[in-house]
């Protein structure tokens, strides 16, 4: 399995670098104010995939800290019941003897 994980990375990579040599051509990126950038389009592609990356974990970890949070809201409040039953036990276990 891991030989397949390495091939499998390997061809990714080589796709990724024909991908890179036909696309080397400069573009120009135009912006308010008349500002522009010009560089290779794989390089304008990667900053725009790797910036889509960041936005989408940035969301992902807001999602995640929230549910972190209420888990242990949760857990607290589960720890918090069982002990009051275990207490209502040993006090009826009590009274029965």
């Amino acid at each position: 399995m891991r030989y397949l994980s390495w091939l499998l990375g390997f061809v990714l990579f080589l796709l990724a670098l024909g991908f890179a040599i036909k696309n080397s051509d400069s573009v120009i990126l135009n912006y308010y104010l008349g500002y522009q950038w010009q560089a290779p389009l794989v390089l304008v592609l990667l900053v725009f995939f790797c910036a889509g990356i960041a936005v989408g974990v940035a969301t992902t970890l807001g999602f995640m800290f929230r549910q972190r949070r209420e888990i242990l809201l949760l857990k607290r409040e589960l720890r918090l019941k069982t002990q009051t039953l275990d207490d209502k036990r040993q006090a009826h276990n009590k009274d029965e003897d």
